[in-house]
């Protein structure tokens, strides 16, 4: 099947893919962008895997001040990393490093990922989780299974990684990561973050 160049410009400009990738993702979803894009979004998660194991030792930290009454209230600092130099002066590695920050300012996070949550931390919420659906009168088979639903619900709101982007609910903070390593081919991940608040106890 004959692919056009502007077709494949196109797809390249939209998902910062490779051009043979993107002409590839094209051929193969038969002229049609929307398959095409979904198979190179399929194509970057699972190269995005692949690349788990690496060192991500470049990167920036990224800043957020939220301003109240003229006044700047609440301070967020990220330390978001990747492999190469090149990446981290790019303008969308800036620009995902301010987001994740804006976003830890409105979502206030306890933790980057579910890992760091300490284990009796985990297992109290665990048991809090069982005591609320024995009281509920649930069964007792299903009461663990619960109790992980609730606990993942518990991740979701505490964790970094898990929370829904603030500006776009659809998709989670490990999502936005995962699309950015995906685009420039290498391990992107937020190694830490700290944010103040007025009036907040450290």
């Amino acid at each position: 099947m004959e692919i056009d160049a502007k077709t494949v410009k196109a797809l390249r400009d939209e998902t910062g893919a490779g051009m043979m990738d993107c002409k590839k993702a094209l051929i193969e979803a038969g002229g049609d962008l929307d398959a095409a894009r979904k198979l190179l979004r399929e194509k970057g998660l699972a190269d995005a895997k692949k690349r788990a194991g690496r060192t991500a030792g470049e990167g920036v930290i990224g800043s957020y001040m939220h301003q109240q009454l003229g006044r700047d209230v609440v301070g967020v600092l990220v330390e978001l990393n990747c492999e190469t130099d090149f990446v981290a002066k790019g303008d969308d590695f800036g620009t995902l490093a301010h987001d994740i920050a804006m976003h830890i300012a409105a979502a206030n996070p306890d933790w980057v990922s579910r890992d760091e949550v300490p284990e009796e931390v985990v297992q109290a919420e665990r048991e809090v989780a069982e005591g609320k659906a024995a009281a509920e009168g649930k069964p007792e088979n299903i009461i663990p299974k619960i109790a992980e639903g609730r606990l993942n619900a518990f991740f979701k709101e505490r964790c970094l990684l898990d929370q829904p982007y603030v500006r776009d609910d659809k998709q989670t903070i490990s999502e936005l990561v995962d699309a950015l390593s995906a685009k420039v081919g290498e391990k992107v991940e937020v190694r830490r973050f700290v944010r103040y608040a007025v009036g907040e106890e450290i």
